[in-house]
């Protein structure tokens, strides 16, 4: 390990966020590039670091910067330097001559504790002494802040994150209770504030730890898709969460319980299940919304029925389509009820049934509005019906966290179609409710054995049990998608039977391989070479899929090594070193990991001129990095539809490398290939939901390599992760049904 003593002569770039950095700094004369999380260096600071040499395969020598402490300016030539390289806005070069010469080395005391006498230097008002002063205090106090937080193990962009939002209050937050940190600040979980509570001194049974505990607690399963947990279960991941036990720490928990539902910040229900008030008034208003809906059509009159019905073979008769007796209860059940449900697996007709729908609401002047939860859903939905589809999020128009569009400003719509409704959880269900009112049709359509979408809830699948809204599943597989062995393996995947890996197929094939580099060099000749031209379609198009973000086989090892092999490092692409183990470079396949309702996008037209303009980039995106720009320390991607979004370096947490994407983010998506590795794994994500959902992705080509016997095992697993909701138990409250 190597020791430094200089001074930052300037930052190449810095990702304000997470403090991450790279410098140069000046030592005994000479440069150096350094690299690391400087949180609270400044250019101009005097450091003292500690590193080592690495060589960037781009850039040549660096210093791997693994700690470094600010030096206080002791003398008059370092105080000038740093007055005078920008450090306090207003200040340059000249007038940090002028006040070194004026108050030599009382200078920094001075501009802390008596910035009026500035005044008295050519150049500095009474307003601009007192505004550097200011700055000067800021200054002071971050580095003093930053001093007391390492005490307790806090350094880098957690510490940034805590002085921006308690500033100097964090002094009596840190000794009093820790644990408001992981209620109160975004993206600071339990466990850390544990660590800090810990340092702090507060004491394992303290009752802030066991209330912090119990909404943390609640707050992960709601990450792991529940809406509640049965209070048995929560006691237990609470009490071994905190490593407690005993008589009177299981007392301490149910006296935190009763007062956590006393601020009705927790709900119980039925003595057993346990919501965060957030999830239970999510439910509950989703139930009531949904039954405002259904009882504007309650009841439908024979002869409306009847004449919906001949309405449907005229345009069967018109358009040359002929439904199935199903289809066609569909698309008659469509406008005869304010909620419909149709469902059903890959080539069941889905599309058709929802076209006819369409021209039916048409025929009768119905104004219709198509949406689905991902842009690329979306997409596909336009391309299917030939009618514009948006997101939901665009459809509320969503702005922030909040949506435009809601009970005081509705849609203006006459029917409602969502797509791909697997995918919506409960709040976004919620959120879109809101912006209905009583007579408006809507229609869900999903397949029912996809994966349950990653926030809270099961939707589709709680609605289609209840049984309490007029429902279709389509069970029929048409001849032309009877060619496909996509849609007959993944049919035979949902029964639980065996599938066809003999390779005497079209779009669906096995290669036996038992080792995992190996299956990597398979994966990037297939993209390279064989796929494009066999599936029509270039290599960003085709998706690698895996069972899991972790391992040999996982998406971050995969994604480091397509990366590497398919847009390898090159003195023409710029890079941004995002984090210290992700690099984003010009030309890389990207995906949003976040809903970000404030990004603004834009399309551009000819001249590169904007036609269109818009906000929200949303969690399961995917689009590839246009440019990387150091001088804006920006990250320009393009997502579909054409949309471009300029991320700066500060929110580039928001995007992940998106060669392999682990199945549930690829929900709602189509690729016209999927290369699927299977070689073992956790048996929780090793099941047959899993397996289906990740083949149902493809459109012209499934290629599986690994083990036969672990695909044959996902398809024996019948269990899915268990979860809870209780919409169903809602819906019937409301509904009033025993």
């Amino acid at each position: 390990m190597e020791k430094f003593r200089g001074y930052i002569d300037h930052f190449i770039y810095k990702n304000a966020e997470n403090g991450y950095a790279v410098l140069v700094f000046i030592c005994d004369g000479h440069e150096e590039t350094m690299t690391g999380t400087f949180s609270d260096a400044d250019t101009g600071d005097i450091l003292e670091v500690e590193g080592e040499y690495v060589e960037h395969n781009v850039y040549g020598r660096q210093v791997k910067v693994s700690s470094y402490r600010i030096l206080e300016p002791t003398d008059e030539e370092s105080m000038e330097r740093y007055l005078a390289s920008g450090a306090i806005k207003g200040v340059g070069a000249a007038l940090a001559r002028r006040i070194i010469n004026t108050f030599h080395e009382d200078t920094f005391r001075i501009m802390e504790e008596e910035p009026e006498c500035l005044a008295q230097i050519k150049g500095i008002s009474l307003n601009k002494a007192q505004e550097i002063g200011a700055q000067m205090r800021e200054k002071r106090d971050m580095r003093e802040v930053m001093v007391f937080l390492q005490r307790y193990g806090i350094t880098g962009a957690l510490a940034l994150k805590l002085y921006a939002f308690y500033d100097t209050k964090i002094y009596s937050v840190l000794r009093e209770n820790p644990y408001r940190i992981a209620e109160e600040v975004d993206g600071i979980g339990f466990r850390r504030a544990d660590e800090i509570a810990t340092k702090a001194g507060i004491e394992m049974y303290s009752e802030y730890r066991i209330r912090s505990g119990i909404l943390y607690t609640l707050q992960l399963a709601g990450t792991n898709g529940h809406c509640y947990l049965p209070r048995a279960i929560l006691k237990r991941h609470t009490l071994e969460l905190l490593s407690l036990e005993g008589t009177e720490v299981e007392e301490a928990f149910d006296a935190q319980m009763d007062a956590l539902m006393m601020e009705r910040k927790i709900i119980m229900r039925d003595e057993d299940a346990v919501y965060s008030a957030v999830f239970y008034h999510a439910e509950s208003s989703v139930a009531s919304m949904l039954f405002d809906l259904k009882e504007a059509f309650d009841v439908t009159p024979d002869e409306e029925a009847h004449e919906a019905e001949k309405e449907v073979r005229t345009i069967e008769a018109m358009t040359g389509i002929e439904l199935d007796d199903l289809q066609r209860q569909a698309v008659t059940g469509a406008v005869t009820n304010g909620v419909f449900i149709l469902s059903g697996g890959p080539g069941t007709g889905k599309t058709t049934t929802i076209n006819m729908m369409i021209r039916l609401f048409t025929r009768r002047r119905y104004n219709v509005v198509l949406a689905a939860p991902t842009g690329r859903a979306a997409k596909r939905m336009t391309e299917a019906t030939g009618f514009e589809a948006k997101t939901i999020h665009r459809l509320l128009e969503a702005n922030g966290e909040t949506y435009e569009r809601d009970k005081d400003n509705p849609l203006e719509a006459d029917a409602v179609i969502i797509d791909e409704m697997s995918m919506v959880d409960i709040r976004l269900f919620q959120a879109l409710l809101r912006a209905m009112v009583s007579g408006m049709h809507l229609v869900l359509v999903g397949d029912a054995a996809q994966l349950p979408s990653v926030g809270p809830g099961q939707v589709l699948k709680d609605l289609i049990a209840s049984k309490c809204f007029a429902t279709v599943v389509l069970q029929k597989i048409f001849r032309q998608a009877e060619e496909s062995d996509i849609v007959l393996n993944a049919h035979r995947i949902f029964r639980g039977e065996s599938i066809r890996m003999d390779n005497h197929s079209k779009d669906f094939f096995f290669l036996p391989r038992d080792n995992a580099e190996v299956i990597c060099k398979h994966i990037i000749e297939l993209i390279r070479k064989k796929l494009p031209s066999y599936v029509g379609a270039d290599e960003s198009e085709i998706q690698v899929l895996t069972p899991m973000k972790r391992g040999a086989l996982g998406a971050v090892t995969l994604n480091r090594f397509l990366q590497e092999q398919l847009n390898p490092p090159h003195p023409s692409k710029k890079e941004y070193a995002a984090r210290e183990d992700v690099i984003f470079r010009e030309g890389d396949k990207v995906m949003q990991v976040k809903n970000n309702y404030q990004a603004e996008w834009e399309i551009l037209g000819g001249f590169h001129i904007p036609v269109e303009r818009g906000t929200g980039v949303f969690n399961g995106d995917v689009g590839i990095i246009r440019s990387i720009d150091h001088r804006a320390s920006e990250i320009t991607v393009v997502f579909d539809e054409g949309r471009q979004v300029h991320y700066p370096f500060s929110a580039s947490d928001e995007l992940e490398i998106a060669y392999a994407v682990t199945i549930h983010k690829s929900q709602g998506s189509e690729y016209p290939a999927v290369l699927l590795p299977l070689l073992g794994g956790p048996k929780m994500l090793l099941n047959r939901n899993l397996l289906y959902t990740a083949v149902t992705r493809a459109k012209r080509c499934v290629i599986l390599l690994g083990s036969a016997t672990t695909i044959q095992e996902m398809i024996d697993n019948e269990e899915q992760l268990l979860r809870y909701s209780g919409l169903q138990e809602r819906l019937k409250e409301a509904g009033d049904i025993e």
